[in-house]
């Protein structure tokens, strides 16, 4: 497949739109929405090479070097290099780039790759398979996985190099396995070869969940009752390895992708930008990327400073570090507080951020949506999700704006997003970000909806009803007016 393909195959059809009711199920206006959905109407189509699995992590499932890490935010190599094809562009940005699919693809088709990530987690994936690509030896690695197991097994004290858990951690491993993290920790930080310490780190750190008592579960961890600890959202694991075994089969999964990465990611180093996108983004030059591949956070109360709080805690984040990650990162949850003071003050009066700014405070679709939600504030499940949208568009617009101006004339972005419904209230959060990208310069060229859409929360069906939500890639065209 080639993006030609994706953009002109015959299968594109173009959506059946639902027409907007005159209410909301709320009793609330829609007028606003109506008329954005009809104003895009002719640009939304199902396009059937689209895929849940094409464009969310499942598709990395299989694949070297990306399935090392049980990374859920993010979408397949392979939408990547559909999108990329034979396309000549040079420069390639994701600002959202979590375990560096677009990045990596990029590089491997010699192209500059670029790309930034708040959570050190995704960077340390994203820089482990680089260095496997262009710096791991394999016998050096061998001996090394070899090494560490082997300490792991012969036991003794390392106290001083202890799982440094924070509150939401405590209680996470049996005591044995807390012992054999403390030896792994400090064989890898002494460890003298550099890309064999990244590595190693990397597959440390990707099998925690599996031998703790917790498992993810979209906004929080859940916790097996085997770990005493008091939790609403109980599991029970049916099986929980030692480190020694868990580590072992992935190093030996490790060992057996070295080849094919080498083969394929050998060109191009990626450049990784450990940060968040509203700051770092300013930092690059304009006109100077030709293509942005992206899914950033949805605006879906996923609060990704808990469900990878293992991982945090074991690249040293604290209790601290971690509450200012959480604020850092573009608002997605209810604790998000505001930042539109602090990007007013960090531009500098930039007229970025104020076109920005315009854009989201004049979205009537938007404000139309949270008005219903303002009325019923003291019926919702909880009440800040008002403060989020709020937060979550205010920052995209800024991001948006800011893509406008780091693109090239004519650059393309693809951007994977999900709409989302809160008490029965649907946000068209394709719709929106399609208008604020247009008060931004670009064109909005297509909408690209999966022919099977996402469901809703059980308590939102058994009082509104199931109402299929959009999941959607976007194309948009900077302008060359």
């Amino acid at each position: 497949m080639s993006r030609m393909t994706l953009l002109q195959s015959p299968t594109l059809t173009p959506i059946v739109v639902t027409p907007t009711p005159p209410v909301s199920p709320n009793g609330g206006q829609t007028r606003a929405r109506a008329d954005l959905q009809a104003r895009f109407s002719d640009r939304l189509e199902v396009n059937e090479f689209l895929t849940r699995r094409l464009v969310s992590y499942q598709g990395n499932k299989t694949v070297p070097g990306f399935r090392w890490m049980k990374y859920k935010e993010g979408f397949s190599t392979q939408l990547v290099g559909d999108l990329l094809g034979e396309a000549d562009e040079e420069c390639v940005l994701d600002p959202f780039s979590g375990v560096g699919t677009t990045v990596l693809e990029a590089c491997a088709r010699n192209k500059n790759g670029t790309g930034i990530e708040i959570m050190p987690i995704g960077n340390s994936v994203a820089n482990a398979i680089s260095c496997t690509a262009l710096e791991l030896d394999e016998a050096d690695f061998g001996h090394a996985a070899k090494a560490i197991l082997e300490t792991i097994q012969l036991g003794g004290s390392a106290d001083e190099f202890r799982f440094p858990h924070v509150a939401i951690t405590e209680g996470a491993f049996p005591q044995s396995t807390e012992q054999a993290l403390a030896r792994a920790r400090k064989f890898i930080l002494e460890y003298d070869n550099q890309a064999v310490r990244e590595v190693l780190n990397v597959a440390c750190m990707s099998v925690l969940e599996e031998i703790s008592y917790t498992r993810k579960d979209g906004q929080y961890l859940r916790w097996d009752v085997k770990s005493g600890r008091t939790a609403s959202t109980k599991l029970e694991k049916a099986y929980i390895p030692s480190l020694h075994d868990a580590l072992a089969a992935k190093l030996r999964q490790i060992a057996s992708d070295i080849p094919a990465i080498k083969a394929k990611y050998r060109g191009m180093k990626p450049k990784l930008i450990l940060g968040s996108v509203l700051d770092e983004l300013k930092g690059l030059q304009a006109n100077s990327v030709d293509t942005v591949i992206t899914s950033p956070p949805y605006a879906n109360r996923y609060d990704y400073s808990r469900t990878y709080a293992l991982e945090l805690a074991y690249l040293g984040f604290d209790n601290d570090r971690i509450k200012k990650l959480r604020q850092d990162l573009l608002s997605a949850t209810v604790e998000n507080r505001s930042k539109r003071g602090q990007l007013i003050e960090s531009y500098c009066g930039s007229e970025v951020v104020h076109a920005a700014l315009r854009g989201v405070d004049q979205q009537d679709a938007l404000h139309e949506a949270l008005l219903v939600l303002r009325q019923h504030h003291r019926e919702l499940g909880n009440p800040h999700v008002i403060r989020l949208l709020e937060n979550y568009f205010t920052e995209m617009a800024v991001v948006i704006h800011e893509l406008g101006r780091v693109l090239k004339p004519t650059g393309n972005v693809f951007m994977v997003n999900d709409n989302v419904r809160y008490h029965g209230e649907e946000v068209p959060v394709d719709l929106i970000l399609a208008d604020l990208a247009e008060s931004a310069g670009f064109r909005c060229e297509k909408i690209w909806v999966l022919k099977r859409g996402k469901g809703n929360s059980s308590q939102q069906m058994g009082r509104f009803g199931r109402q299929e939500i959009r999941k959607c890639v976007y194309h948009w065209v900077r302008s060359d007016e």
